[in-house]
């Protein structure tokens, strides 16, 4: 570290590899990194319209201060080629193994048929784990590796990853000659984190329009192909989008197979098998959502199979040893059920009201809409979330421990 706080990276130095493997200061959130990046056409790369364009995008995804040197390869790089298959004026959406990605991507296939592009990153540790919930249409893999070496990821907030998503479908955008990058996330999802953000960190705006505004420029920048990042679900709750795609695909029933929950199988494993935590923000937001479309999932898809218990360590599979309130498990159960219940209170907030029309006015910028249509349409989806929160709650009776944190339950 620099005496400033400055992290200083070479050779291989990657923002991936800086964001996981330099800790946050515990009296602050953003970091300092210099890196020092080879390329083959360093005018260009270097040149303010791109650097400061890819800059921008980083501060505004990781509240990080980044310094990018590019400087001229030593040696040809030979990149392995391969064909991707891909159509021309397509829309490319990024797609993960998430019931958003599924549903968004079984209904814009019936309005775009094969011209639709999903694009995953692919990794030989998930080359084969994703099969299942693929789309009609074969995926574009594009292969992704990221080793740190003997150094293990400190920082488990990996916001980066958003760019390496939302880069990928520029690329693939630019490929295809489209201008068209569609993403799945409805509103909570896609909102929800900059709305209600954790404490003092930094809001995360992974999937929040006014970083994509800033990935078009740099995208643009760049390749000197303009792309859109376009957000058809955006003003939608998760469990509006569900019923909408149950009603439009019911013959379609992998969606039980998708996963939200971001947890490693070491952490949510009954008896050999992986599961869903279930009571994360994730997997809170998803049982919400499959019960406010009318729909219910087996208990055993996760870990904590009931919610309506009055104590949380009994709500757990009785086979799962880590159940005791304590630990990170406990934590996130905490964190997930007050965020929920945070942006469901927001619009009677007092204390949110400033917060909130800050949010409007950013994404009536970045939308390019009016601003009192987007108070509008940001009012109906989060008076739409009140609704559908308060039933679900309402569903696992008084004596829950999901009612009781909330101070609603007996």
């Amino acid at each position: 570290m620099e005496p400033n706080g400055v992290r200083r990276v070479r050779r291989r130095c990657c923002r991936a590899v800086c964001d996981h493997t330099a800790r946050r200061p515990s009296t602050a959130w953003g970091r300092g990194f210099i890196l020092r990046v080879p390329v083959h056409d360093p005018d260009h790369w270097g040149s303010p319209v791109v650097s400061g364009a890819l800059q921008d995008a980083l501060q505004c995804l990781t509240a990080d201060r980044w310094r990018i040197d590019f400087v001229q390869r030593r040696k040809d790089f030979a990149p392995q080629l391969q064909n991707l298959d891909l159509p021309s004026s397509c829309v490319v959406m990024p797609f993960s193994d998430g019931l958003d990605s599924h549903m968004a991507a079984a209904l814009l296939q019936r309005e775009h048929g094969d011209s639709l592009v999903p694009v995953r990153l692919e990794s030989k540790s998930s080359a084969g784990t994703r099969r299942r919930t693929a789309p009609a249409r074969a995926f574009a893999s594009m292969p992704w590796r990221v080793s740190y070496g003997h150094t293990r990821s400190v920082e488990p907030n990996a916001r980066s990853r958003g760019f390496t998503f939302a880069l990928l479908s520029g690329i693939a955008a630019v490929l295809c000659e489209s201008r068209r990058i569609v993403l799945p996330e409805s509103g909570q999802g896609a909102l929800g984190p900059a709305l209600v953000p954790v404490g003092q960190v930094h809001a995360d705006l992974r999937s929040h329009p006014s970083f994509t505004d800033r990935m078009e420029t740099f995208v643009s920048a760049l390749f000197g192909h303009a792309v859109c990042y376009e957000f058809p679900r955006l003003w939608r709750t998760k469990g509006e989008t569900l019923a909408e795609f149950l009603e439009a695909c019911p013959e379609d029933v992998k969606w039980v197979a998708t996963r939200s929950c971001w947890q490693g199988a070491r952490h949510v494993s009954v008896s050999g098998r992986r599961r869903q935590c279930g009571i994360c923000a994730a997997c809170l937001l998803r049982r919400m959502s499959v019960h406010a479309a009318g729909r219910s999932e087996a208990p055993e898809s996760y870990v904590w199979e009931d919610l309506s218990t009055g104590r949380f360590e009994d709500g757990a599979a009785c086979a799962f040893s880590n159940r005791k309130p304590r630990g990170a498990l406990h934590e996130y159960a905490i964190a997930g059920v007050l965020h929920l219940d945070h942006l469901a209170n927001l619009r009677q907030s007092a204390e949110d009201a400033g917060p909130l029309r800050k949010q409007v006015f950013l994404l009536s910028r970045s939308l390019g809409l009016d601003e009192r249509e987007t108070e509008d349409r940001l009012e109906r989806m989060l008076r739409r979330h009140e609704e559908e929160w308060r039933s679900f709650v309402e569903s696992l009776g008084p004596r829950s421990f999901v009612a009781q944190w909330i101070g609603r339950g007996n």
